[in-house]
């Protein structure tokens, strides 16, 4: 197993090294493989218990097939790669297979919208009813009995103008149809909202006819607030698409070419596939991975590989460069990575938000060990992210399961990367 993981670590180094607009002395070259984990502080027994436990999920059916990767100190300490990619045709699993990120895409679009903070075409105070009217004849939905007793919704007037800052942390007064059974909810779900039939700007059309779920700046709530981001990208850059304008401001500097909103014909057969848990609920359903579909959603539509979300965390680390080119301020990512949301309700205990990213306030209260200042994400199918700065550490998981079964599978890997911390 550890000729294994040399073997991958190197072929992770290997696809960054050979990037052609990075020099041999560009930093991300300062990448290179740690001989051994413990040579960067980390458990070599540790690591492999993570592998270990990760087989028997496999096994079980729990889990297809998984790609793991811890870095620290500027270096790869351990990558793991197993099980399948796609099951259905005993595909094995590869470092280079592409995966689903869902919410993983809310940091990249939050990153390029504040590229265009830095170069003055927005500030994060801005209504977002200045770029996208309609937005701004949104009204706050409150239920109260009908003459008969069940719940009618009222319109009222919001208490302060939804802000682009409202967008970036998740207190624009939007919601998931999905998550809640309010009539609110129900209305997200009878407008089809997140259908990938409708363009982004229908997308936000139908959006600003239906009433917030509460007045803008009162509270946390996740939401289609990243979506919204998308289409205010849009706008913002003359009617391009979000996917140009993320390739544009992104993906190409980064040079993460196996990152979009859809898996192009000669790469479908890298694409790494969910199945179906044996004796479990039906699994999720997922998105065709080949449909060039209307909505590009900001919030959850785009796939990567592990050696791309590599290179997006590794900018972020090393204070928005990599391979000598800037993508983002120092002080961006550290206004990005603070708490944004005060004291405000609808958080876990111990966790704030800050601009794109879940941050950890203190060190207790969390269900899960962890840094205070670290920050990242998660998507639905189970990927999952997370940079600590104190301990100069980057992991990232990247698997396809079903809904029941992932937060569980995401918060064990990050509390058993924890642990492998050693000095």
């Amino acid at each position: 197993m550890n000729g294994l993981r040399a073997t991958l670590s190197a072929l992770v180094l290997l696809s960054l090294g050979a990037i052609a607009p990075f020099s041999a002395s560009a930093e991300i070259n300062s990448l290179p493989s740690a001989s051994k984990p413990e040579d960067v502080g980390l458990s070599s027994m540790q690591l492999k218990r993570i592998e270990d436990v990760t087989q028997k999920h496999i096994e079980a059916g729990l889990v297809p097939g998984a790609v793991m990767l811890v870095a620290r100190h500027g270096k790869v300490a351990w990558t793991s790669v197993l099980g399948d990619r796609d099951k259905s045709i005993n595909a094995k699993m590869q470092a280079d297979s592409i995966f689903r990120i869902y919410s993983m895409t809310k940091p990249i679009v939050s990153v390029a919208l504040m590229q265009m903070v830095e170069e003055g075409k927005l500030q994060i105070s801005d209504p977002v009813s200045k770029y996208l009217p309609e937005i701004g004849k949104m009204k706050v939905g409150v239920e109260k009995p009908g003459p008969d007793g069940r719940p009618v919704l009222h319109l009222n007037d919001p208490e302060r103008a939804m802000t682009v800052q409202n967008l970036l942390r998740h207190t624009a007064g939007l919601t998931y149809g999905s998550r809640g059974t309010s009539l609110v909810n129900q209305a997200y779900i009878d407008a089809k909202i997140g259908n990938r039939s409708f363009t982004n700007a229908e997308f936000v059309t139908r959006l600003s006819a239906l009433p917030l779920k509460f007045s803008p700046g009162t509270r946390w709530e996740y939401s289609v607030a990243v979506g919204v981001q998308g289409r205010l990208l849009e706008v913002l850059s003359g009617g391009a698409p979000l996917s140009d304008v993320l390739a544009e401001r992104v993906l190409k500097p980064l040079n993460m070419n196996d990152t979009g909103f859809w898996v192009p014909q000669d790469k479908l057969a890298r694409a790494a596939q969910p199945w179906q848990r044996p004796n479990a609920p039906p699994m999720t359903p997922r998105f065709d991975v080949a449909e060039r579909a209307k909505y590009q959603s900001g919030g959850g539509g785009m796939v990567s590989t592990m050696d791309d979300y590599l290179r997006f965390t590794t900018m972020l680390a090393n204070g928005g460069t990599l391979g000598g080119t800037r993508i983002l301020g120092k002080k961006t990512i550290e206004f990005m990575t603070a708490n944004h949301v005060g004291n405000l309700p609808g958080r876990p205990p111990g966790l704030g938000f800050g601009l794109g990213f879940e941050v950890r306030k203190i060190e207790g209260e969390a269900a899960l060990p962890g840094s205070v200042g670290e920050y990242g994400w998660a998507g639905n199918a189970g990927t999952l992210f997370w940079i600590d700065p104190k301990e100069e550490l980057i992991a990232i998981y990247m698997v396809q399961v079903s809904d029941p079964d992932r937060i569980e599978l995401r918060n064990r890997f990050r509390a058993m990367v924890q642990a492998a911390i050693i000095k």
